[in-house]
């Protein structure tokens, strides 16, 4: 088994803690992605596990043993960067291989290893290549062979593809996505700030704010049930759209009526006692469309229009938000900065929010 296991992980600087009291359990062969805003600790959560920042207090455990006070080479991880690192005067061949010549292993060894790593990354006709003569993605890809090599228990991935643009970035994260189907039983941990990297790679999203663990789950389980107002604005681009609103019933069903005086009955998880109590109504900005038959969820004027081809995007000023509504409506519209336009959407995708701003339909 490659589990991870952090228990009540601490870091501190001095008397500021950055990372508070974090449990998670990882298992063998799983691809967990750490995605937050700058700033929210997922770079130094992962560098905790690598063992490149030490950790305050808490426990991690790698195969049910405690790995605290273990130095880095020792616990069986290997850790690809944002730089690819790579040392310029070598082939790929020597810079796929160099780790394990440090660690004496034999000529067949290494040959054998650095063979498999190639042809799963596809590097095979650049063996004998320097990193000047390559792309940035295929120099990645070796930084990626690089720890193949190693057989590490567990990948360690930090923002692998933030320096590349975006064709780049695409082709790579292709290239990441084979290699985990390629390598079933490893365990993979990979940060980014990008929701693209994350939806498409991951087993499972770690959603972090402030250093606390805000959700857990299968990313279609964070798009469509939400635990709280961060990750529903967080995930999802465009983000949820949340307007203030005002329970006007309780029970299973709740009434709401919206600050600019529309109503709209939203399912919740059980029955609660919310009459007169503000809270937040979330809807995508997908699960809106135009209304034709009079009855509008919101309306406003519009201050911006995104022509995108496959979408049109809408941004509404809609009274009583102080955001704009942002309506992703599919196809080409010659719509026009300053009209008016209505905007409805099916109840059952909406989200509810109590005043904490805990969800109220998956609690």
């Amino acid at each position: 088994m490659s589990g991870l296991l952090l228990t009540d992980v601490r870091k501190a600087y001095g008397p500021t803690e950055v990372i508070h009291g974090v449990d998670l359990e990882i298992d063998q062969g799983e691809f967990v992605v750490f995605v937050g805003p700058s700033g929210c600790g997922k770079s130094t959560l992962l560098r905790m596990i690598a063992g490149l920042e030490t950790i305050t207090d808490g426990d991690l455990q790698i195969d049910g043993t405690r790995v605290n006070d273990i130095p880095p080479s020792l616990r069986g991880i290997a850790m690809v960067f944002q730089s690819y690192a790579l040392y310029p005067h070598m082939t790929v061949f020597d810079n796929m291989a160099f780790s394990m010549r440090i660690a004496k292993a034999s000529k067949a060894e290494i040959q054998k290893r650095v063979t498999e790593a190639a042809e799963i990354l596809q590097l095979t006709p650049y063996l004998n290549r320097l990193p000047k003569a390559m792309s940035g993605g295929q120099r990645q890809r070796v930084a990626i062979g690089r720890a193949i090599v190693r057989d590490p228990k567990v990948f360690l991935f930090d923002e692998p593809l933030s320096n590349l643009d975006a064709a780049l970035r695409v082709a790579t994260r292709i290239e990441i996505a084979k290699l985990k189907e390629s390598l079933p039983n490893s365990t993979m941990i990979y940060v980014t700030h990008d929701q693209v990297e994350a939806m498409t790679l991951a087993d499972r999203i770690v959603v972090l704010s402030a250093g606390y663990i805000e959700q857990v789950g299968a990313p279609i389980d964070l798009y469509e049930k939400p635990a709280n107002l961060f990750v529903a604005k967080f995930i999802g681009s465009p983000a949820m759209n949340i307007v203030p609103a005002t329970a006007t019933e309780t029970g299973t069903a709740t009434g709401v009526t919206l600050s600019g005086g529309n109503g709209v009955t939203v399912p919740i998880a059980s029955p609660a006692t919310l009459s007169g109590h503000a809270v937040h109504l979330g809807f995508r900005p997908e699960d809106l469309s135009l209304s034709t038959n009079g009855s509008a969820l919101v309306s406003g004027e519009i201050t911006l229009v995104e022509s995108l081809g496959e979408v049109t995007n809408l941004y509404v000023d809609v009274a009583g938000c102080e955001e704009p509504v942002v309506a992703k409506i599919a196809g080409i519209h010659l719509f026009r900065r300053g009209e008016s336009v209505s905007l409805t959407a099916d109840p059952g995708k909406m989200h509810l929010f109590n005043e904490e701003g805990r969800s109220l339909l998956y609690l």
